[in-house]
């Protein structure tokens, strides 16, 4: 499904944690890295696109994943011809992208390369917001680079949420020193409470973040 110009409707993802890294694939069989992405089908919208593209690339449900932001309008880069098919050259020129922001709200471990029988990844990591893009394929530099700066107002402050939270616990555990424990188990507990709480958003940072198959390699 191409528009008169050529360029097909296409969809592309932004997954950030809690600490505002981004989700970043390693191409099947390749040393190339990019986000998800994906077409839009024929009686689809771009919303739909995405949350289905989601699902098939990296295993994620709707409840996952809160939309925080897309781009107004279509991003739109060119494909050379040496890796447009001979049948598609002369009428297929790119792709026009709208480009989501999501947030993760599940667990690194619901992330799945395996969800279809034709994964887009063999391998995945966290990495910081502004990822390197001398590793994605140079026609698509100028979309990434203009999707995430118009997208990056909207990414969640890290660091005004951790200072809310550290001005929370600190109020709390002054109120704390005017009685005894004993007296008050509720506050304790409640205090307890907020602090598991925020135990629990902390997302993996270890090993565990990378799938690999039998025979993936994060190798550049």
């Amino acid at each position: 499904m191409l528009d008169r110009d050529g360029f097909r409707p296409n969809v592309g993802i932004i997954l950030v944690n809690q600490k505002n890294q981004v989700f970043w694939g390693k191409r099947l069989r390749s040393h190339s890295w990019q986000f998800p992405q994906g077409g839009i089908d024929r009686g689809e919208n771009p919303e739909q696109a995405m949350f289905r593209e989601l699902h098939e690339e990296v295993g994620l449900q709707p409840e996952h994943v809160r939309i925080l932001a897309r781009t107004r309008d279509w991003l739109r880069y060119e494909v050379p011809d040496r890796y447009i098919r001979r049948d598609a050259r002369g009428h297929y020129k790119g792709q026009k992208q709208i480009w989501f922001l999501l947030q993760l709200v599940a667990q690194d471990w619901q992330l799945n390369l395996r969800a279809t029988d034709h994964p887009e990844f063999d391998a995945w990591r966290w990495n910081d917001y502004w990822v390197p893009l001398d590793v994605v394929v140079e026609f698509k530099r100028g979309v990434y680079e203009l999707a995430l700066t118009e997208l990056a107002h909207f990414l969640p402050s890290v660091e005004f949420k951790n200072r809310l939270i550290r001005t929370k616990l600190t109020r709390r555990s002054m109120d704390m020193t005017s009685f005894q424990a004993s007296d008050r188990p509720d506050v304790l507990s409640e205090l307890n409470l907020d602090m598991s709480k925020q135990m629990l958003r902390v997302p993996y940072t270890t090993a565990k973040n990378i799938e690999l198959p039998p025979d993936g390699s994060l190798e550049a």
